[in-house]
């Protein structure tokens, strides 16, 4: 209130009692205990949607437990290394994919749902249409372990002699790594099983690239990689 983020706060039962949307922006553990008492609280036909990173868990208890009201599960992919109102950047979702995952085509032609894809269209936000367990298997390899190798990385480098002896990549593989745990451990917990088979095809391409670090092999991993990169920065 005192930076201006917010007009005011309210428990969860003032606050949902008269809204039309209500966005739930927490850790997963949080949504997830938000959405198993929420139903009470919400005004009828009022459309629930949430930033959580993982989709699955989430959206099953949504099913089994909102009833007034609809569900539609989101994740908003812009997130960044740092967290609160202090770090609140107006063009954030200027570009960037905004994740939906409906059980049902048909749930994107609800009224507050158009009017919840009128408002992700005019921040900005390019919004995809997933199924739950798509989304959980494609943000494995896309997001969560981006962050598990940034981790890994400093985690190695905790205790090495001179770390100031080196250029901008370190500090660019690192970035990820002074995400929060707190925030990070639900989304672990959640999507375990999607993250352990893209951790194993991580460590296979790493051992590739150890067994061919003399041999012309590593070139085509190079040239794969650079393709992937420009792409991305495309």
């Amino acid at each position: 209130m005192a930076s201006g983020a917010i007009d005011g706060g309210a428990s969860l039962a003032d606050a949902v009692r008269d809204a039309d949307l209500v966005f739930l922006s927490q850790t997963i553990g949080r949504i997830l205990d938000t959405v198993r008492h929420i139903d009470p609280l919400l005004k009828p036909g009022a459309l629930v949607t949430d930033a959580g990173s993982t989709k699955c868990e989430i959206v099953d208890t949504a099913r089994q437990s909102i009833t007034r009201g609809q569900f539609l599960g989101g994740h908003p992919m812009a997130g960044k290394e740092t967290r609160g109102a202090a770090g609140a950047d107006p063009d954030l979702f200027q570009g960037r994919t905004w994740v939906l995952t409906p059980d049902e085509r048909s749930d994107l032609e609800t009224p507050a749902a158009r009017e919840l894809l009128g408002l992700l269209h005019r921040i900005g936000a390019r919004v995809v249409v997933l199924d739950a367990d798509e989304h959980d298997r494609v943000v494995s390899r896309t997001s969560h372990l981006p962050q598990l190798a940034s981790t890994a990385l400093a985690a190695l480098l905790a205790d090495a002699p001179h770390l100031a002896v080196s250029g901008s990549g370190l500090s660019d593989m690192t970035r990820l790594a002074l995400s929060s745990y707190d925030l990070w451990r639900d989304i672990l917990a959640t999507n375990s099983e999607h993250i352990d088979t893209a951790l194993s095809a991580y460590i296979q391409e790493l051992e590739h690239i150890r067994e061919n670090l003399r041999t012309r092999q590593l070139q085509r991993e190079f040239e794969k990689g650079a393709q992937t990169a420009g792409r991305l920065r495309r």
